[in-house]
């Protein structure tokens, strides 16, 4: 019915409010009345007769109402279609009763036509009554009324009116629009574009890719080749452990898209289909940035101590690694030393990667230490800007001693006259004179040999060694820790020797050198703006250090270890 109404034109509509007021309240039996006589006497929709009796005036015949909202609402509908015929004026009807003009134009016309047509008539068909005949629009209009009045509208007797379709509509027609049941979900379907979705795949026990593929991804056995050839690391696919998963994408024809497999949690590579051949791209996922802060109580070794904390191997590793340029673990720690780790790492599916050592702080016996990594160089310095890796003095000693004997590989032996390489610098130096530690580290070795003499070997903390020969007297011991300037041996003439003097290495990597022209680091102290920055950046990790809260997490435990000696 909706479709109907709106259906009609602009003009109509507007005709048809009154009128639909009417109907919609009382019916309008005498005009669905007249309208099924008319489709049961096979009459043509062109023309409706509607018979009228003798003293019948223009308008609709009168319906009996005890509601007067009824009674305006008919009169308003009978003098709108009174103005339609010309009985009223146009100007006379209110505002809820104005009709559409060209309407009420071509209502007059066929008023008078249907006038003519009755004059021309015999007498027998001037009984009938007056003959209108409706334009398009208007009969559209009166069987919609009809239509209306049947469906909604209850009669006298308390039945409803039947309801009925006014045009027919044969087999053929109905035909050209069949095509079967609309499914919703299927039309949906039909009109979505395909997109692939990534799929997961766990390895089970016996599997192996090149039978997966085949069977999963739709792959030949040449394409499963190719793929395996184009990745970085191919083992990730032919070296398969039972758990293992990686995604796929496939397309609407089954085929392989794109696959996609981590080595770990942050790693990983990209494989996508590109026409015959197969493109790979390297994947790195980006953690979040935590801070864990960890304390513990030395109970046995260091490394065993630090793990008890809760510290990875990796970071008990990085740690250990800062801390020996100025505590000997063997040495210098004791049962009872506390400690503090700040360490922060990515956090990636709750897995930590990349730790990086922020600070720590050492409180023991023998040593009370802190450093804090500046993330300028990533180097570490105590809060006074002081670097772990010093200066480094290019002579061992002060004053001015002959250089006797340079660095020199192809050296003819003094004696024999052969070959014999020359891997130290040599100082004349009387007996007894004072040797220096050109820098701070910890000695590594104390002995005597028949060729070298007593010497005297010390690790530096930027990783160099200097080694000391045909020494008088040693003044340090094994392991002892030394500052850079700090007294350590008495020049002599032991072990092989043509005279008293001070021969002297420097070793890189576990290489002598030619300690006279090797590059030697500079100060690395933090001075001027560089401390002030640093400082700055430092701050709140020191308050970490000393409050035991970071900015994110923070775990702490101080679990005693298992009582042992390992280093």
């Amino acid at each position: 019915m909706m479709r109907i109404l709106h259906s009609l034109p602009r003009t109509h509509k507007l005709l048809l409010l009154p009128v639909a007021t009417m109907v919609t309240v009382l019916g309008a039996q005498k005009v669905f009345t007249t309208f099924e006589d008319v489709q049961r006497d096979r009459q043509t929709l062109d023309t409706v007769l509607v018979p009228l009796d003798a003293d019948a005036s223009p308008g609709l015949p009168a319906l009996s109402t005890k509601q007067d909202a009824v009674s305006d609402a008919l009169a308003k509908a009978n003098r709108a279609l009174d103005a339609t015929r010309g009985h009223v004026p146009i100007s006379a009807l209110t505002a809820s009763e104005v009709v559409d003009i060209d309407f009420i134009d071509a209502a007059r016309a066929n008023s008078a036509e249907s006038a003519a047509l009755t004059a021309a008539s015999s007498p027998a068909d001037q009984e009938a009554v007056e003959v209108a005949r409706l334009d398009e629009g208007a009969q559209h209009m009166a069987v919609v009324v009809g239509t209306i009045a049947a469906g909604m509208l209850e009669l006298d007797d308390g039945m409803v009116a039947d309801a009925t379709s006014y045009e027919d509509v044969s087999e053929d027609e109905l035909a050209l629009f069949d095509e079967g049941p609309i499914v919703l979900d299927q039309e949906i379907v039909a009109t979505e574009p395909f997109v692939p979705q990534w799929q997961t795949y766990s390895v089970q026990s016996g599997d192996t890719f090149a039978i997966m593929a085949q069977e999963h991804l739709e792959m030949g056995y040449s394409e499963v080749m190719a793929l395996l050839d184009s990745l970085p690391e191919p083992r990730l696919l032919t070296h398969w452990r039972v758990g293992d998963h990686f995604e796929y994408q496939l397309d609407e024809q089954g085929d392989l898209l794109a696959l996609r497999m981590m080595k770990n949690a942050r790693d990983g590579y990209l494989v996508e289909r590109q026409d015959d051949a197969f493109e790979v791209a390297t994947i790195e996922r980006a953690g979040e940035a935590t801070q864990r802060l960890f304390a513990g109580t030395i109970s046995g070794s260091f490394a065993r101590s630090a793990k008890a904390t809760g510290l990875t191997s990796a970071e008990v590793a990085e740690l250990s690694s800062v801390l020996e340029k100025k505590l000997d673990f063997r040495r210098d720690t004791r049962r009872g030393d506390r400690f503090q780790v700040l360490v922060e790492s990515d956090i990636i599916d709750g897995e930590s990667l990349d730790p990086r050592v922020l600070a720590v702080a050492y409180e023991g016996a023998r040593m009370n230490l802190t450093v804090v990594r500046n993330p300028d160089n990533n180097r570490f310095y105590t809060p006074e800007g002081a670097s772990l890796d010093p200066a480094f003095n290019r002579y061992p000693f002060e004053g001015r001693y002959r250089l006797s004997s340079h660095f020199n590989p192809n050296r003819h032996h003094p004696v024999t006259g052969r070959i014999s390489p020359h891997k130290g610098t040599d100082f004349a130096m009387p007996i007894g004179s004072n040797v220096l530690a050109p820098a701070d580290g910890r000695v590594e070795k104390v002995g005597n040999h028949p060729a070298a003499g007593r010497y005297i070997v010390i690790r530096h903390d930027n990783g160099y060694k200097t080694r000391y020969l045909h020494l008088s007297r040693p003044m340090v011991s094994n392991g002892e820790r030394v500052t850079m300037g700090e007294r350590i041996a008495l020049s002599g003439n032991t072990g092989r020797s043509t005279g008293p003097h001070l021969h002297y290495e420097v070793l890189v990597n576990n290489t002598q050198v030619n300690a006279m022209k090797v590059s030697l680091p500079d100060n690395q102290s933090l001075q001027g703006d560089r401390l002030v920055a640093f400082q700055r950046q430092a701050k709140p990790m020191l308050a970490a250090l000393q409050s035991g809260q970071t900015g994110s997490v923070v775990a702490s435990t101080e679990q005693p270890a298992a009582d042992d000696d390992e280093g």
